[in-house]
């Protein structure tokens, strides 16, 4: 059966709203600045990698609680699906297709806000991130790898299938087929028409 993975943060949902509200409600509670719009603008690798970037080291785990705590409230609502993330989905599903989507973000706040955003999708592995999905990849199956960060190709690469790249993120087409992407598309728009030439890339 066809599988088609699929990265979650700025590659299916546009999610640096209601994250940033989240680091600024962080700030609020801790009292330690954090600059949201500085993180919003390289989302991609794991919670606590951003969190070293503010917090001292014996503070980061403290810091990852607490904002996991606060962004149901504060992170899910503002969510947008982003141009095309739907017709993706459901040209995957027109084949007979599943969706599975391997992301580094907490597979519970995952969870929320593919609800939130009413998207069908099959499978949903969370807490992974660059080689760490491909695991998860090869685990289901996936014949390819859409997604908008460098880690992301790697993923792919490291699964042995090609990677899709999309520039909705904080990465560069230059930069995606520099890691591996075998396509590069602005957003997911263009994916629906270029799934038969990537799945003769793959099958």
């Amino acid at each position: 059966m066809l599988s088609v993975g699929f990265d979650l943060d700025m590659t299916l949902a546009d999610t640096r709203q209601g994250i940033a509200a989240a680091y600024r409600a962080l700030s609020a509670a801790t009292g330690t600045y954090v600059d949201d719009q500085l993180v919003v603008s390289r989302l991609g690798p794991p919670l606590r990698h951003e969190m070293r970037n503010w917090f001292p080291a014996d503070e980061v785990e403290s810091a990852v609680t607490t904002f996991r705590a606060l962004y149901e409230t504060h992170a899910i609502e503002p969510t947008l699906l982003l141009p095309g993330a739907r017709e993706a989905v459901d040209a995957v599903h027109a084949r007979g297709g599943r969706v599975v989507v391997v992301t580094s973000k907490h597979e519970r706040l995952a969870a929320l806000h593919l609800a939130h955003l009413g998207l069908p999708v099959d499978v949903l592995v969370g807490d992974l991130f660059a080689e760490g999905k491909a695991a998860a990849l090869t685990a289901n199956d996936c014949h390819l790898y859409v997604g908008d960060h460098v880690a992301d190709m790697i993923a792919a690469r490291t699964a042995g299938i090609p990677g899709v790249g999309v520039t909705s993120g904080p990465c560069s087409a230059d930069d995606l087929r520099a890691h591996g992407a075998a396509v590069v598309l602005e957003d997911l728009g263009g994916f629906p028409a270029a799934l038969p030439g990537l799945l003769r890339l793959a099958l």
